[in-house]
């Protein structure tokens, strides 16, 4: 039997790829529209916002205090060379609101909470749980998949602002130690460039990145086959896949809001 040629190898493999993106685009238009169909499972929601939210909120806060410390000394650096120390916290701020706060928080939500629901929801893929709620009829798609994918878009934003702000206060404790300045000065300095129009946009995107996290792991833990190694592959195949695609949407997103916003790209 003739072996398949390479041309043959990789129409295999854009074939597979273009169903897996298919099958992945259908899985996150049926989340949308479920999303708005009664029953809306508001303590499942609720319970999803406080496993994503409160778990997530030490290692959302403490590393956005140590990227406004490492921040605020590369800045320093940078703008010490043109005697613009003033210009340090502003500077700061607006790297963090506008672009870093928004896209490191998106990240780790990605390898944290990607993570949990992929693994989660494959278990109980693989040990047919799934299989028992839809016996017992319970729609299991909007009961696993929708109420994570709400949750998950609620609690980005809040954990980005929470980001923004931890960021902010680390590149504080830096400058205070380093030039003594006052609390005052340094937040009054930080915010005068600021405007709703940095503010909001930037956050807002967080939005699509939870949305794309919670469908991306929800689709591959439902799809979830060899048992607990594919258990382990669902969880590690959501972190990447998220983080490949929030990094392509942040793309995509700071183009649109740039062109409503033209005088504050995010």
């Amino acid at each position: 039997m003739a072996q398949p040629s390479s041309i043959d190898r990789v129409g295999a493999v854009a074939l597979d790829f273009f169903e897996f993106a298919g099958s992945l685009a259908a899985f996150g238009l049926r989340v949308l529209v479920d999303a708005f169909r009664p029953p809306y499972e508001p303590g499942e929601i609720a319970r999803h916002v406080c496993q994503f939210g409160l778990r997530s909120m030490p290692l959302i806060l403490s590393s956005g205090f140590a990227i406004g410390i490492v921040l605020s000394m590369h800045t320093r650096a940078t703008l010490a060379r043109f005697g613009a120390e003033a210009m340090i916290p502003a500077g700061l701020a607006v790297a963090l609101i506008r672009e870093t706060g928004p896209l490191t928080a998106g990240l780790l939500v990605s390898g944290r909470v990607g993570a949990g629901i992929g693994a989660e929801i494959g278990a109980m893929r693989v040990t047919e749980q799934i299989d028992a709620l839809e016996a017992a009829a319970v729609d299991a798609f909007k009961y696993l998949a929708v109420t994570r994918v709400i949750a998950c878009v609620i609690v980005m934003p809040l954990l980005t602002i929470m980001m923004d702000f931890a960021g902010i206060l680390g590149g504080f404790v830096a400058e205070a130690v380093v030039s003594g300045m006052s609390w005052q000065l340094y937040f009054e300095r930080s915010f005068i460039y600021l405007d709703y129009s940095d503010l909001i946009p930037a956050t807002l995107k967080t939005m699509v990145f939870g949305y794309l996290i919670a469908v991306v792991a929800s689709y591959l833990g439902f799809t979830t086959t060899r048992g607990t190694e594919g258990v382990g592959d669902a969880s590690t195949r959501s972190v990447v896949m998220a983080s490949i695609l929030i990094i392509l949407s942040d793309v995509i997103l700071v183009k649109i809001i740039f062109f409503f916003y033209p005088q504050a790209p995010a």
